[in-house]
């Protein structure tokens, strides 16, 4: 699957897109929590996630393979 970061998420990660293989969101974010530690770790507390394009916050959720998932940390500003 394809992970896009956003915003404070992007700065915290180090990169703006990675491939991963998970089988749940929540799988996911321990992966990339894992690999690029605290202060994304810290940022993902705050995250809601598109999974192909539907929000959700549910990291139960299955991913399927292909999915493109995209991290988005809170935005302020209009």
């Amino acid at each position: 699957m394809t992970v896009r970061y956003f915003a404070g998420a992007r700065a915290a990660a180090g990169v703006d897109t990675e491939t991963r293989d998970a089988g749940t969101l929540q799988e996911l974010v321990g992966q990339i929590a894992d690999d690029h530690g605290e202060r994304l770790e810290r940022v993902l507390t705050a995250c809601s996630f598109l999974v192909d394009g539907t929000q959700t916050r549910d990291r139960s959720l299955a991913l399927a393979p292909g999915a493109v998932v995209d991290v988005l940390p809170p935005f302020a500003g209009g």
